[in-house]
């Protein structure tokens, strides 16, 4: 455990770990940049590549223009999808008219979409454990072809698992979105176990180590705060779970996407504070939110021990020999 010098006048601060990118949105980010650096702006990208402000505004910047859907792509254009995934109608479009496509999906969320396609033909019913309205969420479901007979079903709470109705409870399957709460999603796990015992399980969970790791980190933080500081935009799910757990640990948590969202009244009287971002928030974020920190009285007392994240995906073959674009946001800004 950290030692630090006891001063009644200092508010301590101090940093989770890890914190801030992981390795998928590291990539996303990469792509566009590499993509924008060998064909020119504009690049069209669809949705936000990653959940967070300042990354998006900053790609911007570099020529890149996020749309909604491909028909606002001009024909002959290049298109990146998101981090998050899309769903299998949105590939056959971008095929179909010839886009020139660059796939920006997290490696572990095309591990779920494999996981549901390989049940769809196997004619399962298969529950996603997930966020409705969540682009993760609409890719998965988007992937499931309901056409070979089976069917897919979003589970959001333990609740919805009393109501569920399926033809045949002996072959079902489940997988979950990766950006979940640890505990919430076991809790829905055992509820449907317990309803469909012949429940198939993945073979290895679906919860991406990120999001894990940031979550264990946060229960080592959150018995030494008082406050919970979340760098990290209100659209990104792994930022809204670490935030929530403040909530279950009765203690104030604030999610802000850098330092102009902080309170001076959050902190009055507050000796420590503890402060983490999600995974999709750029470290230089966090520093602005310390330096603010540190100019309302706060002094930086430790940075706590954590796992240590060593994971990289391969870019696509076509982007791998690009120079990286100049960029504040590369891994090794990014990282605790």
């Amino acid at each position: 455990m950290p030692c630090w010098k006891e001063d009644e006048n200092l508010m301590q601060i101090l940093l989770a770990n890890p914190r801030g990118f992981c390795a998928g949105v590291d990539r996303a980010i990469d792509i566009v940049e590499r993509a924008v650096t060998l064909f020119g702006a504009p690049i069209y990208v669809r949705q936000e590549v990653v959940h967070n402000k300042y990354v998006v505004d900053r790609l911007r910047t570099i020529g890149a223009v996020f749309v909604e859907e491909l028909h606002e792509v001009p024909d002959g254009a290049t298109v990146i999808f998101s981090a998050h995934g899309v769903p299998r109608a949105v590939q056959q479009e971008a095929q179909r008219r010839s886009l020139n496509v660059f796939d920006a999906t997290c490696p572990l969320v095309t591990k779920v979409h494999m996981e549901i396609t390989r049940y769809a033909r196997e004619a399962r019913e298969v529950f996603l454990i997930g966020h409705a309205g969540h682009p993760e969420v609409e890719g998965t479901i988007g992937q499931f072809d309901a056409s070979l007979g089976g069917s897919i079903y979003l589970v959001q709470t333990v609740e919805d698992v009393a109501v569920l109705k399926v033809r045949d409870p002996r072959h079902v399957a489940f997988v979950t979105q990766t950006t979940l709460s640890v505990d919430d999603t076991a809790s829905i796990v055992a509820a449907l176990r317990v309803r469909f015992p012949e429940l198939k399980a993945p073979v290895k969970e679906d919860i991406c180590y990120a999001t894990q790791n940031r979550q264990d980190a946060v229960k080592d933080l959150i018995g030494r705060c008082e406050v919970l500081v979340v760098v990290g935009s209100k659209s990104s799910s792994n930022s809204n779970r670490l935030r929530e757990m403040a909530d279950k640990n009765v203690k104030p948590g604030y999610l802000v996407d850098g330092p102009e969202d902080l309170r001076r009244e959050w902190f009055e009287g507050v000796k420590t504070v503890g402060v983490t971002a999600g995974a999709s928030a750029p470290e230089v974020l966090v520093q602005g939110v310390i330096t603010q920190l540190r100019q309302w009285g706060g002094e930086v007392a430790a940075e706590l021990d954590g796992r240590k994240e060593h994971v990289i995906f391969a870019l696509p073959r076509a982007l791998r020999d690009v120079a990286r674009h100049g960029s504040s946001l590369t891994s090794g800004d990014a990282t605790g």
